[in-house]
This record gives C-alpha cells, structure tokens and sequence, in this order.
C-alpha cells in the first residue's frame, strides 16, 4: 500500500477538503430563500449579489426550502446508506487518431457513496481514489481523486449550515479552455479542486421578516506540467487559486402586514481574491425593495439600490530586459511592490423589475430586468415538477467573478439528494448528477479556467425522469464569458477576450430484473473564443456498460468509450481513443 499512500499524500488538499464536506454534510441558504417564490418572507427579491444570494431572482434558490421540507416529509423517518467499495479493473485503450497505440492498464480504486436524508439533514457524498498501473514502457501510471458532496444540517431553528465540494479532472489547453477529462490516465489531464461552506439564518421581529447567510469557499487547479512555460515564452493563462467569500442581509414586510405591498431593504457583498497576479474582485450593493401581490400566485417586485463593483490586480514582476518573470511552477511571479491596477471599475445607481409566479409547491417561476454593471441585465428561473418522477430546471444568469467564484455557484446550486453519474471506465464525473430535484449540472462553470476576472451570462437546462425501472437525464447551456484585464499589466492581451462554451450532457441506464443492469452516457463541449491565439475546441465522448451482481456485495462491470477532441487549428491533429473494460466491485 506505500504507493497509495504517497499518491495520496500528494493529492492531500482534494482529499482532506471532500473528506470535511463528507463529515460535515452541512448547508446554505435553504433557508434564504428568495423571497417571492416561497410566498411570505421579506419584500422580495430583484437586485442579487455577485454570488447566490438570499435576494437573487436567478440564484435559483427558489424552492429549496420547499423541497427539503417535502424529503422531510418522510414522517420524520431517517436514511442513512454508506457503501464502502474496492474495485479491481483491467482496461484497454486504443488510439484511433492521430497514431494508432494499444495500451493496456490495471487499475484499482477505492471510494464511498454516502447518502443521509431526515427532517432536518440531507446530504449526498461520492468520492473515489483511483491509481492506474501502464503495461508496456508507453502506458504510464497515475493516479486521480474525483468526487462531489452536496449537503445541509439544522443546527437550531431557523439557523442551517451548508457545505460542498467537488474534484475533477479536465483536459486544459493553451489560453485555458477546458474540457471534460478524456482517456484512461490522460498526462494532459488537470485536477481542479473546489469547497465551499457557510451558515444561513432566517428569524421574525413581530411582523419583520429577516434573513442572512455567509458562504467562504476556495478553489485550486493544479496545472499539468504540459501546461507550464517552455523557455523564453510566458506562462500559460491558468487559474491557480482563489478564496470566494458571499454575504447576503434581508429585511422587510410581507405584503398586507404594514402595508399593502411588501417593503424592505437588502444588502449583499461578495468578494474574491485570486493568486495569479493578486487579483481582486469586490462586489457591493445596497437596495430597497417593494413587492406588489398581482393575484394569489404572481407578484411583482421592484429593486432600486447602489452598487460598487471593481476588479484590479498587479502586475508581474520584470526582469531587467522588461520580460515577466515566471517561477518555477510555471506562473507569472507577482510584483507585490507595485500598484494596483483597476482592470474593471463600475459603479452607481442599480434597478430591477422581477416579475414572479409561484401556482403550486410543483411550479415556480420568476423573470427579472434591469441595469447592473453598467449595463442590461436579465435573468430567470424556471422549476418545474408535474410528479415526483420528473423534474424540469432552467435558470439564466448574470454576474461578474473569477473561476473560483462561479464554480462555487454552481456546487451551491446542486441537490443534496443526488446519485453521481461518472464515466464507467475512467471513474471521471460526467457533468450532471441524478436527481429528480433542482439544478443538476455543474458543466457550465468548466468550459474555460483563464485566470482572469469575467462577466458570466448563461443558459443552464436540466431534466431528469424515472419510469420504471428507467433513470434518464439530460443537461444542456451556454456560458459567455467577457474577460477583464487592466491595461498596465501583463493580463492586458486577457482584455475583452470572450469565451463561449456550449455544452451537452445525458444519461440513459436501468436495471435488467433484480441482480443485473446497464447505463449508457453521452457528453459533448463546443467551446470558441475571440483570442486568435486559441480558436475553437471540441470535446464528444460516449460509453456503455453493463452490469451483473454475482453476490449481494459483488459486482462485476463490462464497459466501453470512445472519447475525442478536434480543433479548429490544422496544425493539431484530431484526437480519438476507444476504450473497454472489464471489471469487480465489492462494497462493505
């Protein structure tokens, strides 16, 4: 076992990050709602922070409380099911494009899927250690932890706690497009880190509805050693870390309490600190809010407020012939005597007009417009779940931050009731999870891991049916992504770049009588940009397995992928493997 524990070792900040989401299992604003949807509260919602708050239309928060409360609805029942595995596979992977290897690996893994649900809990946990061993001098070893965790505890009435986690691997490429981890053992493969976690509390004040939350959370990319500085050339424009705190306040009354219509006052903050460059991006506002009850399922409200948003960093540090100097992990070297420069600097006044439709506990819906940021802004959401075997959740967003930043979004955004969906033969996460509750996918905030601040505006779909002894999903987007630089700096290039990544994910699986089954899953990424010095870049996979259970806690598993990637560039070749497995499982 002296290989696994060094590869652990180094591997440390996922596993002992997932491992405190696995013990912790804890949650957000469940309890900050955004008020509107849920009927009651504060004033209502328009204008959000730069993060999820309890105030943003578009957080899609919308409902959370609700379904959690409908889970509890179990008769205060509690279920707890954790299954330890170990699993044994031989694999072989061909290469069908450019060159034509055949290569063979043995690779063990071990891992848990956990999952707790009661009245006042609720978590779901999958995490997996995996390390490949090469047949032959050109299949190398490696190793990878992947894994994702959602979940919530009351700690008192009215007072939750919230943590999450995800690790992935994604294959980065120059100018820091990013598409899901392809291939068995991949030397181009990035690791990619992310944990969040934070308080929540709602309370009454006689007729004063109040609520606040607080989330900090850290992300890391451990950059590939392909991707650092080659000699006499500059480092490559990857994200490497960043801490994200959120923070939101609401205050107000309801409708026919005071007044006729709700009012109230919010306020929200979200920062985030990058370590390339020591960027920073700030974002504060302050708002009244006024609701109007239409009828008994819409509202409308409306936000006037002021903001103050800025993003600014430093530049690198300069050799004596004026070059950048790049450390030896591959990096721009920050100058931290130097000034800081503004690369993004917006502010004023801020408005928003939300309109709000809430029939039933199955149905919500809520559309909103105003000006943020200096400009438009518009966003929504849509929650929709005719039975407890179908579920329909769209959301369109708008907001500025780092990669940090919006991958923290979108593991909040996630159920914490959920069943993963990972490639068969790789052991990667797919993009999407399974759950007939809330947004499902988290594809969006993968597409590109530049280490420059942007403004995100997006579409992201998921839906997600059980019939029978069928599970099936399906999760789609668009994700922009405009690019802030300051001028002074060696970021500058990174100024009004735009990103656009278009991404797919589906899965198809059931059982086969009691003791057999099969799933089938498909991905897909098409990710552009306006930088000339990057271009347009593919990614497609798809794989099917089949299973078949020897004895209660034996699994045995027959698998195969194919997995490409093509660029617009004809000087790279197209990329394509397939791949097939065969292996056993035993769970504890």
């Amino acid at each position: 076992m002296t290989w696994m524990k060094a590869s652990m070792r180094r591997k440390g900040v996922g596993l002992v990050s997932l491992a405190v989401i696995a013990a912790l299992a804890m949650p957000v604003a469940g309890q900050a709602q955004s008020i509107g949807y849920d009927g009651g509260g504060s004033a209502g919602a328009g204008i959000g922070s730069g993060g999820q708050g309890a105030s943003d239309p578009s957080s899609g928060k919308s409902g959370r409380s609700d379904r959690r409360s409908g889970r509890g609805g179990n008769k205060g029942g509690k279920r707890i099911d954790i299954v330890p595995y170990i699993e044994v596979d031989q694999i072989v992977t061909a290469e069908l494009s450019p060159g034509s290897d055949v290569m063979t690996y043995t690779q063990a893994a071990v891992g848990v899927d956990a999952a707790i649900s009661g009245r006042n809990n609720g978590a779901s946990v999958s995490l997996r250690y995996e390390r490949q061993f090469g047949w032959g001098k050109r299949a190398r070893d490696g190793d990878a932890i992947s894994g994702i965790a959602r979940g919530y505890t009351t700690i008192v009435p009215g007072v939750t706690f919230e943590a999450g986690g995800l690790a992935t691997q994604a294959n980065v490429g120059n100018g820091g497009s990013a598409l899901v981890g392809s291939g068995v053992n991949d030397k181009y493969k990035t690791s990619i880190y992310s944990v969040y976690a934070g308080p929540s509390v709602t309370t009454r004040a006689g007729d004063l509805d109040v609520s606040a939350n607080y989330r900090a959370g850290f992300t890391k990319v451990e950059q590939s050693d392909g991707f650092r500085a080659n000699s006499g050339t500059g480092a490559a424009d990857v994200f490497d870390k960043s801490v994200t705190q959120m923070a939101d306040v609401q205050a107000g009354f309801a409708p026919g309490t005071v007044l006729p219509v709700g009012v109230g006052a919010a306020g929200s903050f979200y920062k985030e600190d990058m370590s390339n460059l020591d960027q920073r991006a700030r974002d504060m506002q302050a708002r009244a809010l006024v609701t109007v009850p239409v009828s008994r399922t819409v509202q409308v409200v409306g936000a006037i407020g002021y903001e103050d948003v800025e993003v600014s960093s430093r530049d690198a540090l300069r050799g004596e012939d004026g070059i950048p100097v790049v450390g030896s992990d591959g990096r721009y070297v920050t100058d931290k005597s130097g000034p800081r420069e503004l690369a993004y600097d917006v502010s004023g006044l801020i408005w928003d007009v939300a309109v709000m439709w809430r029939p039933s506990r199955r149905t919500s819906f809520s559309a909103h417009v105003g000006r943020r940021y200096g400009s438009t802004s518009f966003g929504g959401t849509l929650g929709y779940a005719p039975n407890d075997r179908t579920q329909l959740s769209v959301s369109v967003y708008d907001n500025v931050g780092g990669f940090g930043g919006q991958l923290n979004r979108a593991i909040d955004q996630l159920p914490d009731d959920f069943e993963v969906v990972r490639d068969p033969i790789t052991g990667d996460l797919r993009g999407c999870v399974a759950s007939l509750d809330g947004s499902n996918c988290f594809s969006s905030a993968l597409g590109s891991v530049r280490s420059a601040f942007f403004r995100a505006r997006g579409v992201s779909a998921s839906y997600s049916m059980k019939v029978g002894r069928l599970n099936a999903g399906l999760g789609l987007g668009y994700d922009r992504r405009n690019f802030f630089a300051a001028r002074n700096t060696v970021l500058a290039s990174a100024a009004g770049v735009v990103d656009e990544n278009y991404w797919l994910a589906a899965f198809l699986g059931g059982e086969l009588g009691r003791d057999a089954g099969w799933s089938t899953n498909v991905y897909a990424n098409w990710i552009s940009s306006n930088d000339p010095l990057v271009g347009d870049v593919n990614g497609y996979g798809a794989s099917a397995s089949y299973y078949r259970m020897f004895t209660p806690r034996l699994r045995g598993t027959l698998a195969v992928g194919i997995d490409g990637a093509t660029r617009d560039a004809p000087a790279i070749d197209d990329f394509w493997t397939a791949s097939a497995l065969a292996g056993l499982r035993y769970s504890f």
